[in-house]
């Protein structure tokens, strides 16, 4: 194909804006596997499990924004329902939690997709908003409504969080305690709870995410298997834990990808995270932003 400075332009803002997309569907794997090394690989299967809530309250003519910030509060209950099993039965019995959990979180997937698939069937099922399907004109650029609604919740996502870790001693005690829980007893805090409100604060992320999935496209139960590389690829790129460096690497993912499509077509855009994560292992494991 023939070079071009304008498709490149094209793809560079299609990638940025898709790239916020990863970053706000991959904040909650950076709490949970980020700061809790907690192998949540169940993260996508509850992003789509946001999307299918977020439609069935579209039925009632909520948007899906709204519906998203109602999902937030039930979703951090089960978040902490979910931690609560995880700790008892998994990490509070010995070392090998980890291998023993990453079982049971993809067993947890499998549910949730066999759930859905029960209830809903394997047809795909799109929320509909009067931003879905139009689009910001800007000269010869389209630049669709529902990428900036994507571009605008990661921003509000990010920036809430880092605020949150930064500035409050619950969020400082989030960043410490997969760090040192030692440390963390002897300031004063339960470990356990600290672990469990963080979690409870990624499933509820991921409830929003899930409305910005469905806004973004058509969501199907077996949705959450292309999103597995795409959100680990984000939060080891960014370097675990790193809720600003989550958007950078969402960008960078975002981006790559988008040119990666422009050269050479569909086929190679869904390799791109996969060489990204293994390219970011060999150099510098412990990510762009990573301690």
């Amino acid at each position: 194909m023939i070079f071009s400075f304008d498709l490149l332009f094209e793809a560079v803002l299609f990638g940025v804006l898709l790239g916020s997309f990863y970053a706000a569907v991959s904040l909650g794997l950076s709490v949970s596997f980020g700061l809790l090394d907690i192998p949540h690989v169940a993260h996508p299967a509850l992003l789509v499990l946001g999307s299918y809530c977020t439609y069935l309250l579209g039925l009632y003519g909520i948007d899906p924004i709204v519906a998203g910030i109602l999902l937030m509060p039930p979703f951090f209950l089960l978040g902490i329902l979910i931690y609560r099993f995880y700790y008892e039965v998994f990490e509070k019995r010995g070392s090998d939690a980890g291998v023993r959990g990453l079982a049971f979180f993809f067993g947890f997937a499998f549910i949730i997709e066999v759930s859905l698939i029960l209830v809903f069937g394997v047809d795909q099922r799109s929320a509909e908003a009067s931003y879905i399907g139009s689009s910001w004109e800007i000269g010869d650029y389209r630049i669709p409504y529902r990428l900036l609604v994507a571009f605008v919740v990661a921003i509000i996502l990010t920036s809430s969080l880092t605020l949150y870790f930064s500035k409050t001693f619950t969020g400082r005690a989030i960043k410490a305690v997969g760090q040192d829980e030692g440390a963390l007893r002897l300031m004063g805090a339960n470990p356990v709870k600290i672990k469990q409100l963080a979690f409870g604060i990624a499933t509820a992320v991921s409830a929003l995410a899930g409305a910005v999935l469905i806004i973004v496209g058509p969501v199907e139960p077996a949705l959450d298997r292309i999103y597995i590389g795409r959100t680990f690829c984000v939060v080891v790129l960014a370097g675990l834990g790193s809720m600003s460096g989550t958007l950078a690497a969402g960008l960078i993912l975002g981006v790559t990808e988008s040119i990666v499509l422009m050269l050479f077509g569909t086929s190679w855009a869904p390799a791109v995270s996969f060489g990204l994560l293994l390219l970011m292992l060999g150099i510098r494991p412990q990510g762009l932003f990573g301690r």
